[in-house]
């Protein structure tokens, strides 16, 4: 795959990124196509995680890689949490759909996943550290939520005007 099938990120305050995406209802060749084009995007993007949801695509797709190498692909397909920890962690989050901005976000340190892989096979894995709370933040997407969204209205609302505000001057 080329640099040429990159995706756009939606980037935040964009109304698309809260929508609530669909469950996948068969994984097939176009499915394995946006997956391809997802990873793709990341990379190229420098991230560990992105949902389709970021890419304009409202389907339960989650593609991240967590690792040192970033050589360890993976792919969730209507991915749930089967389980999580009672204990959290506090992580400094960022995100592709607001590039630039980070800031502290509290979240259950493990968790258990349970989704679909690229072939449509069942399968759970349990993560921590940062593995854990790359699925918890891309989930949110499919849930048509923001990780800003965690943040107090005030640096919310300083955070949308500088979005708008550099979108203006890209454009």
């Amino acid at each position: 795959m080329s640099t040429m099938d990159t995706l756009t990120i939606l980037q935040y305050p964009d109304p698309r990124l809260y929508t609530v995406a669909k469950p996948v209802q068969a994984v097939d060749d176009r499915v394995r196509a946006l997956t391809a084009a997802m990873l793709e995007t990341m990379y190229a993007s420098n991230g560990v995680g992105l949902a389709a949801t970021q890419v304009d695509v409202h389907e339960r797709i989650i593609v991240m890689d967590t690792s040192e190498e970033r050589n360890r692909p993976v792919v969730l397909i209507n991915p749930e949490i089967v389980r999580h920890s009672d204990e959290e962690k506090e992580w400094e989050e960022g995100c592709l759909s607001v590039p630039g901005v980070y800031d502290k976000v509290t979240r259950p340190a493990t968790v258990r996943v349970r989704a679909l892989d690229a072939q449509g096979q069942v399968f759970e894995m349990d993560a921590d550290g940062l593995t854990a709370v790359c699925i918890q933040h891309e989930m949110d997407h499919l849930q048509g939520k923001v990780f800003v969204d965690y943040l107090s209205p005030l640096k919310r609302s300083r955070i949308k005007t500088k979005m708008i505000k550099r979108q203006r001057q890209a454009a």
